[in-house]
This record gives structure tokens, C-alpha cells and sequence, in this order.
């Protein structure tokens, strides 16, 4: 570089960074995790045995381009009550710092990709070492420590003390494509939170190309629109110095307006190559004299210094994000993807591995031999002591074995609420009086949070709401204070409700964070929220991040299925009771009646206190009004406690063969408000001579785990051989569910019963219950019809025996 730009870089006011920072320390840290990141990739792919003979996989330049940005977080920024999301493919980064400051053991190096090793992308249940949030599916890794810092502003203001108190987000710039980013970011509960930063890494690069034209500008107008102060890491000390030379201004404006695809192109370009391209155009002459004592060489390197690569710079701007109080803060750090490797800003460097060859070279550069090519710092160096002394502050290995008592205990959760139901009543309703109850169960009811994305009226949430008020961080007037109405908000900072717009992602990433305070943020929190059934389908994403990151949550999904019939069939599902069945860490239940309700809550509520072994819960509700009397026979044959246990268990004989001996025997299996139909097709089918074994099954969920349990275990101790008793196992099985059939008609595989499955096979429409139980065909003729020929079926079947 010439003399005249290397005095203007002597002579650029640069603070000392925050706290002092050795950067010499840094930037060989940051080398060793650049290699150690990209070593572990290509072990993974090229010298670890591959039996599957397929590509392993792994992000060499996306993790590349973090390096430095995980460097000034980990090694200098960070304090102990931080909790950080990394972005996905920064995963290896990730665990070479961890490696470094001793919490990582050396062997899981070589183990990046594999079974029992470090997972691809970083994961709270998966991964050895501390994780805060799971990456994985695009767009929601930000979002989740963004809802965790709305969280622990609700622990404090409710209890005291967190265990974190600043929530940090690295996320990709093509990351910012996914929708619900933006939904995130327009909720306005999120706008006035003053501890959290998003750093964008900004390398404008998405999976299959350079991201096109000029995005950041735009990208930076929509945070502050929504609030945020927006603060970047733009350009490094060297091209700030190039700046401030005669004609600086016109070449930071010329590569200001430069595409994203010229600005790739001509970082690796030569030096000619760059010099014409800069000083031809309307800025051409400016530009021409602020580089005309820049070296060819020196040329494409000048125009790579960005600051998303400048420790000194990244750790001013982060000390300034510090200081923000009354807001989040985006930090946009310009990066460029494969950052130190040969595959620097090449275009399709996304999944680009390098070669052996390759690795040679850059193993020589950085001054290592094979014999030491895994090795971290000699504790006793400048670095070492550094590495050592971070992972002290940061807490790392207390918090791999900390455990945080629980204020609350499975036995301190009743077995039922005792909540008043009226003689006909649906199951939302009665979710609607059991919350009131829950209220005042001691030391339940104050960790109760509710929330539901603009329907807590329609979800039956209103009395719970007027009861203990809704949760803001905002100055709120309440205007309509003084008239009459049937939903009293009392918003404030103690409230137990948080209501949320429209957008069904938001609730369930609220709820997934509110599902791990006790392990975020050290507070125990008992979440639940409600939806309308069909809109589960469009939170499924967020639903399942949650469950994969170990959350314990309770959602309320009502009204479901068909049932809901004058809405149509945009709000009508089907697909639901099949996710409730198939998606892991999740009970299911359909109850029929209101004490049902009751114990589907508690049963939940009791799950949220098993850290380790318990499950979400999804309570598929109806606004259908039930008769409750037609639980009564049950309850006195059974008992309380028995049926209870059954419910739990996954259902229950709601109705006995009644048939003389030698009547044809069929079953009819139904979940939740189709039972008062099934009831009436059997008293029907029983007087025309059929007997017939009514099974109310109340979770199909635990009710097909308990039968694959046994599967595993080669046993028949399960929940369904106790339904199904030996002797009626040659009867055929009629399914009837308001949901796909398919979700029921696993039954007969259980003891190779032949069965029938009606459900909803097609899109409903308008109209009332009855026309389109016969619309989809799960009326009361439908069910006798069918069950009269799977009778004639089995009679034939007998006689022909």
C-alpha cells in the first residue's frame, strides 16, 4: 500500500476498543477458529470412514464468514447472563470456540456430522457443550432469543431475579428472506425491548447465488421503521482511511451503489481488473486519484476491508449497542462468505468444500503440521490464557451441570379443577372455567402465562384475562375504562396474558421460549396459548422448533374440524389430530367432556415439570355442546379415579356390548365430539341385533405409544389390549373421527382387526353441523351403515368358518 494511504490508516481516530482488548490475541484466536472450523468440515467429508458413501456436508465459507463476529462475542463481549443464538451453518465456529476455552474435549473434532458428535447446526438437546437456541429451520433462530427477551422482561417484573438478562442473535442476511422475521419484527411488543441485538452477518450470499442488487439499504429502513436503532459494521480501518484521501468520498459512494454481484465479482478480480472497473463512470476521476498510489496488488484487498472483518471496529460498534436502553439493536457487520479461505465471495461457494490440496496450502499458512493441526493454545500463551479465562467468565462449564430447582412440583398440580359446567356445555367452554380455577391453585396459578394471537375472546380466554390482566412493557391508556364490556385488558407490567396480532408463528415461538425460562432464564413458567385448530398448520414450523429445543409447552387448538361448521372449510382442519399423533415430545388429547378438559390441563401442567422426560401438550377443542350426562354411566361403572387413569392412558369403553350372546361383534373407536353420534348409531345397531364395544379414545397419541412401547419391548402390556380384550379381537373396528381418517385407522394393525376409517377426506363449506357430518360422511346413518355391513361382514366371515 502506498505511503500516502498507509499515513491517512496511522492517522484515522480509532478508540481503543472496550475494555481494553489485546487485538493481536484476538486475531490469532480468530485465525485458529477460522482453521479448526474448516478442518473439521473436511474431515467430516474427505478422511473420516463414510459407509453411506454420500456427501457429509457442512458450510466452509458460511462458517468462514462468522469467524470474526463469534471472535469479538466470545473472546471479549459476552458476560455470563448473555444467551446467544449462532447461526446455523456457523455451527463448526461455534464448537471450535468452544473447543478453545477447554469446555468442548478434543475428540468431538473429528466427530462433526456424526452420531453421538456435534450435530450440523447447533442444538439445546443434541449438542455436548452449552446451547442457548437451536438453529435449523431458516427464520426462526433469530426470532426465538428476540421472544426470550420479552420472556425475561416478564420474569423480572413478575419475579425478581433471571439467570440471563441480554439475548444476541447472529443470523445470515439471506436469513431475512423468511416471513416470519418481519412478522417478528412489526409485533409491537417487541419494539420496546431494550435487551436484545441481532447482528446481521452480512455476506450477500444465500444458498444458490449472490443476493441481488442492493438489499441492505432497504433492510436497514424496515428496522427503524419498526423501531430498532440500526448500527453497522461497514467498512474496515483500511478502506475508512482510503476514504478520508482526496477523492475518498466519491470511491465510498461508487462501491456504496455498487451490486452485490459486482462487489463479489471484483473482490477477486485483479488489481486491473478492479481499477478500471472503479474509475470508469461518473466518479471515475475522483476515484482515480484517491487509488492512484494503491498498488494493483493491493486493489482487491482494499476493496474486501470490510468491518464485519475488523475486530477493533466490531467491538466499537458492539460497545456502542451496550449503551442502547429503550430499544433492540441490529448491528449490520459486512462480511464476505468463505472469508480467509481460496473460495472467498465465489458465488456458488455455499456447499463448496476445498480440496486436500486445498487444505495443505492453508494448514502451511497458518503455520501448522498434521501433528498439530487440532491443537489449541499452549495455556500458558497470551491466547491460551485468554481462552481459559473466557470460558471462567462465561460460566461454561457451571452451567453444563447446573440445576436450577423447581418452585413447583408434579404434586403440587391437582388431578382436577372442580371448575362449575353446565348440564350441556362444550369443551371450550369448559377450558374457558377451568383457567378461572387455575388461577387460584397455589403456587400454579402465578406462573401461569397465557397468550394467543388475537383471539382470546373467540378461545374462551376472557375470563381468565379480566382475572389477572394483560402483560405490556408499553405505556398503555386504557380509553375504554369506563363502559361496559366483556373483556377488561388492565394492561401493565403484571398482567398474566400477552396478547399478540395475528400471526400464528409469533405465538408459538413465544410459547417455545416461555416453554424453556426455567433453563433460559432460571424461572419456571407455565405456558399456554390458544389458536383455532386449523391455523396449527400454519405455525407448524415455529411448533416444531419448539419441541425439537426441548420446550415445554401447552397449547389450546379450538374450534377444530368440521364441527366449526358455518365458518367453511378455510377454517375447518383435519390434518391437525394427525400432527398431534406423529410430531415427537407432544401429547394430544380430544376431550369430550368438561372434566376431561380438567384433566388434559393438569396432566399437561404436571408434564411442564419434568425437565427432563415430560412433553408438550395439544388440547384439540370444540365449541360442539355436549350432553355431560352421557358420561354418568361411565363414571359409575368405572369410578372417578379408574376413569380418570384410562383418560390418561388414552381412552376408555364409553359403551359396553349390550347384544345377546352370539350377536355379531363390531367396535366403534371415536375421539372427542363425534361421540354422541357414535353413541346413538350403537344404540341403533344394538337393537337390530349387533353388539357393539363403544371406545371413546381420548388420546390417540399415548394410546399408540403405549401399543409401540410394547412393540419395542415384545410384549402386549399396553393401554389398547386392555380396550380391546382378547376374546373380541376377531370383531372389526368402525373409526370415526371429525379429522383425516387416517389418523385413526392405524387400530386394526394393532391385533390385525379388519376396520373401516371414516373422517374428513375433502374440504368442507358453510352450513350447519349435521349437513356437513353428511357431507363428509361421519352423520349417524353413515356410521350404522357402515357398521351394519362390517357386522354382515363378520357373520358371513363366522358362518363361512
Amino acid at each position: 500500500m502506498h505511503a500516502a494511504v498507509s499515513d491517512a490508516i496511522a492517522d484515522a481516530p480509532h478508540r481503543e476498543p472496550a475494555q481494553g482488548a489485546d487485538l493481536g490475541v484476538l486475531k490469532n484466536i480468530e485465525r485458529r477458529l477460522l482453521w479448526l472450523s474448516t478442518l473439521m468440515i473436511h474431515y467430516a467429508n474427505h478422511v473420516r470412514p463414510n459407509p453411506d458413501k454420500t456427501k457429509v456436508g457442512g458450510h466452509q465459507a458460511s462458517s468462514a464468514s462468522a469467524v470474526s463476529i463469534l471472535t469479538a462475542l466470545y473472546f471479549h463481549f459476552l458476560k455470563a447472563t448473555d444467551r446467544v443464538l449462532v447461526k446455523p451453518h456457523a455451527a463448526p465456529a461455534f464448537h471450535a470456540a468452544m473447543y478453545l476455552m477447554g469446555v468442548l474435549p478434543r475428540e468431538y473434532l473429528t466427530r462433526l456430522r456424526a452420531f453421538g458428535g456435534l450435530q450440523a447446526y447447533p442444538s439445546r438437546t443434541k449438542d455436548v457443550v452449552p446451547v442457548d437456541f437451536s438453529g435449523g429451520s431458516m427464520g426462526l433462530g433469530p426470532v426465538a432469543p428476540t421472544f426470550a427477551a420479552l420472556v425475561q422482561q416478564y420474569a423480572r417484573h413478575h419475579f425478581g431475579q433471571t439467570t440471563a438478562d441480554r439475548f444476541i442473535a447472529i443470523s445470515g442476511d439471506a436469513e431475512l428472506d423468511e416471513g416470519n422475521i418481519w412478522e417478528a419484527l412489526i409485533e409491537e411488543e417487541l419494539q420496546c425491548l431494550p435487551n436484545v441485538i441481532w447482528i446481521i452477518d452480512l455476506n450477500r450470499q444465500s444458498l444458490d447465488r449472490i443476493t441481488p442488487g442492493v438489499r441492505a439499504a432497504k433492510l436497514k429502513q424496515l428496522f427503524a421503521a419498526c423501531q430498532w436503532r440500526v448500527l453497522e459494521a461497514k467498512y474496515g480501518h483500511e478502506l475508512q482511511a482510503a476514504f478520508r484521501c482526496p477523492g475518498g468520498e466519491a470511491l465510498r459512494r461508487r462501491i456504496d451503489e455498487m451490486s452485490n454481484e459486482e462487489y463479489q465479482h471484483l473482490i477477486r478480480s485483479d488489481g486491473q481488473t478492479v481499477r478500471q472497473a472503479l474509475t470508469t463512470g461518473p466518479y471515475g476521476r475522483q476515484i482515480a486519484r484517491s487509488i492512484q498510489e494503491v498498488a494493483d496488488e493491493r486493489l482487491p484487498a482494499l476493496l474486501a476491508n470490510l468491518g464485519g472483518h475488523d475486530l477493533a471496529l466490531l467491538l466499537d460498534v458492539l460497545a456502542e449497542a451496550e449503551q442502547t436502553a429503550d430499544r433492540p439493536t441490529v448491528i449490520f457487520a459486512y462480511t464476505i462468505k468463505g472469508y480467509g479461505l481460496p473460495i472467498y465471495g465465489d458465488p456458488a461457494n455455499h456447499a463448496a468444500l476445498l480440496s486436500a490440496e486445498r487444505i495443505n496450502e492453508l494448514r502451511a499458512a497458518f503455520g501448522l503440521t498434521e501433528a498439530t493441526q487440532w491443537d489449541g493454545f499452549d495455556p500458558r500463551s497470551p491466547e491460551g490464557q485468554l481462552c481459559a479465562r473466557r470460558a471462567e467468565e462465561l460460566g461454561l462449564r457451571a452451567r453444563m451441570s447446573q440445576r436450577i430447582p423447581l418452585p413447583v412440583q408434579a404434586e403440587d398440580i391437582p388431578v382436577e379443577l372442580n371448575a362449575t359446567v353446565a348440564p350441556v356445555a362444550s369443551t371450550q367452554e369448559a377450558f374457558g372455567r377451568a383457567m378461572l380455577r387455575l388461577a387460584d391453585v397455589p403456587k400454579v396459578g402465578a406462573r401461569i402465562v397465557t397468550s394467543s394471537a388475537d383471539v382470546s375472546i373467540s378461545t374462551n380466554l376472557g375470563g381468565w384475562i379480566n382475572k389477572v390482566g394483560t402483560f405490556t412493557l408499553r405505556e398503555a391508556t386504557d380509553y375504554e375504562a369506563n363502559r361496559a364490556r366483556i373483556l377488561n385488558w388492565q394492561l401493565g407490567k403484571h398482567g398474566q396474558h400477552i396478547e399478540l396480532g395475528i400471526a400464528e408463528m409469533n405465538l408459538f415461538s413465544l410459547l417455545g421460549q416461555l416453554g424453556m425460562a426455567h433453563e433460559l432464564i432460571g424461572q419456571l413458567i407455565f405456558p399456554i396459548g390458544t389458536v383455532y385448530d386449523p391455523f396449527v398448520c400454519r405455525a407448524l414450523d415455529a411448533i416444531i422448533y419448539g419441541l425439537y429445543s426441548g420446550a415445554r409447552f401447552i397449547f389450546v387448538a379450538t374450534p377444530s374440524g368440521v364441527t366449526l361448521a358455518p365458518e367453511g372449510g378455510a377454517h375447518q382442519s383435519s390434518v391437525t389430530a394427525s400432527l398431534g399423533i406423529e410430531l415427537p415430545e407432544l401429547d394430544y388429547y380430544e376431550p369430550t367432556f368438561a372434566i376431561e378438559v380438567e384433566w388434559a390441563l393438569c396432566e399437561a401442567l404436571r408434564q411442564c415439570c419434568d425437565r427432563q422426560h415430560g412433553r408438550s401438550s395439544y388440547l384439540r377443542l370444540s365449541t360442539k355442546p355436549i350432553d355431560q350426562a352421557l358420561l354418568e354411566p361411565v363414571m359409575a361403572r368405572m369410578g372417578k379415579a379408574d376413569l380418570r387413569a384410562h383418560f390418561l392412558a388414552g381412552g376408555y369403553c364409553a359403551r359396553a356390548p349390550r347384544a345377546e350372546t352370539g350377536a355379531p361383534l363390531i367396535h366403534l373407536v371415536t375421539t372427542g365430539v363425534m361421540l354422541p353420534e357414535v353413541l346413538q348409531a350403537a344404540d341403533y345397531l344394538e337393537r337390530e341385533g349387533v353388539a357393539v364395544n363403544v371406545i371413546n379414545l381420548t388420546s390417540p397419541r399415548r394410546a399408540y405409544d403405549g401399543w409401540h412401547a410394547a412393540q419395542q419391548r415384545g410384549d402386549e402390556r399396553h393401554h389398547l389390549a386392555t380396550l380391546i380384550p382378547p376374546d373380541t379381537r376377531h370383531a372389526p373396528i368402525l373409526t370415526v373421527h371429525d379429522a383425516a381418517p387416517h389418523a385413526l385407522a392405524w387400530l386394526g394393525s394393532v391385533f390385525g382387526q379388519k376396520t373401516h376409517a371414516l373422517g374428513v377426506t375433502k374440504f368442507g363449506q358453510s352450513g350447519y353441523r349435521a349437513d356437513l357430518y353428511r357431507y363428509c360422511g361421519i352423520d349417524t346413518e353413515r356410521i350404522i351403515a357402515h357398521g351394519f355391513a362390517l357386522a354382515d361382514e363378520a357373520l358371513a366371515l363366522a358362518r363361512g368358518g
